[in-house]
């Protein structure tokens, strides 16, 4: 099992369950300055995730195979259904930061004056 797949897997369930937003804010102090780390975070996750996904897909890719085989590829369809049941990486995100397991940092020059 890959790295990635191993620390998705580790505690997150598939589930959406609701977030104190309380928690989110705690952090930055701006409830919308965390959801924006989180987002960001869950693009980075998504990223990985489509990168490893397609890397396993490679191997499996033939560019001469007839329309049969392609149907019947079952380790192919196997890891595209584990990669589906994958918690969502906003939920994933999420969970890291309240866990505060990312890192992030403000720039403290004021942009605007």
């Amino acid at each position: 099992m890959s790295k990635l797949r191993r620390q998705l897997s580790a505690n997150t369930t598939n589930v959406v369950e609701p977030k104190n937003l309380f928690d989110i804010k705690q952090r930055t102090g701006n409830l919308y300055e965390s959801i924006a780390i989180i987002a960001k975070r869950a693009n980075q996750i998504n990223i990985s995730i489509k990168e490893e996904l397609h890397n396993k897909l490679e191997e499996f890719a033939s560019h001469t195979d007839s329309l049969e085989e392609i149907h019947e590829n079952k380790e192919q369809i196997e890891i595209s259904k584990a990669y589906e049941r994958m918690p969502n990486p906003a939920l994933l995100a999420t969970q890291e930061f309240i866990e505060e397991k990312i890192y992030f940092r403000k720039n403290e020059e004021d942009l605007f004056s």
